[in-house]
């Protein structure tokens, strides 16, 4: 029976809408082992991390490796990049006495085939991040300024400073009173959390966030 060992990895940044999230590397590995693989087939762990891939600083990773070179096992990930963005630290899986993996998005593609798309992949990221550099310093140059306009972050200020407030008037009537009592920061947060009231976030109120609240009121010196 063939064995596997399954790999995903997402950046703290990528979600769905990147194609790199971890449903969308659940299916690429489910798609390889349901039409590739020798039959029958078992999975015998799965490992998930969050890491970046150009941090070689992998537990999750090395945890999987060392589960599948125990058990003469497979490691499959979904996409190259899962493993790593640099050509180099691929490399040295790849030459890992005792480790087999394989890329559900490339089924037919033998270590040597693999090697080479990851240093096309690098060599395109070095390319993409040459130009990017170069054509802001030539915007620089012709004096463009770069960044969001000024108005637009000034209203983006007044937008937030409005939502504030418009927090702080739909507890005004728990907290203000309250306050007016004589009762602590501390106090009011009990209260509110008690009740079961919850911050616009749906989190609970804290006492940094009551005495901003308060502030914007008015009634900080209460």
């Amino acid at each position: 029976m063939r064995k596997y060992i399954t790999y995903k990895r997402v950046s703290g940044g990528e979600n769905q809408k990147s194609g790199l999230g971890l449903d969308a590397q659940e299916r690429d590995i489910q798609l390889f082992l349901e039409n590739y693989s020798e039959t029958p087939f078992e999975v015998l762990a799965e490992f998930v991390e969050v890491q970046t891939g150009t941090d070689n600083e992998r537990p999750q990773l090395r945890a999987a490796i060392a589960l599948a070179k125990q058990h003469q096992a497979t490691l499959v990930v979904a996409k190259l990049d899962r493993l790593s963005r640099k050509v180099s630290f691929i490399a040295s899986l790849m030459e890992e006495k005792g480790l087999n993996f394989k890329v559900a998005q490339m089924p037919y593609a033998d270590a040597f085939q693999l090697h080479i798309y990851a240093a096309l992949a690098e060599q395109e990221r070095q390319f993409i991040s040459q130009r990017t550099k170069a054509a802001l310093e030539e915007a620089k140059r012709r004096g463009v300024r770069l960044g969001a306009p000024v108005h637009h972050i000034d209203d983006l200020a007044a937008a937030r400073k409005q939502k504030a407030l418009q927090d702080a008037q739909k507890v005004a009537g728990v907290i203000v009173p309250l306050r007016e009592s004589g009762k602590s920061i501390r106090s009011i947060c009990e209260v509110l959390n008690a009740s079961g009231i919850r911050t616009s976030r749906g989190a609970s109120f804290n006492e940094r966030l009551v005495g901003r609240m308060l502030k914007r009121l008015g009634k900080e010196a209460c």
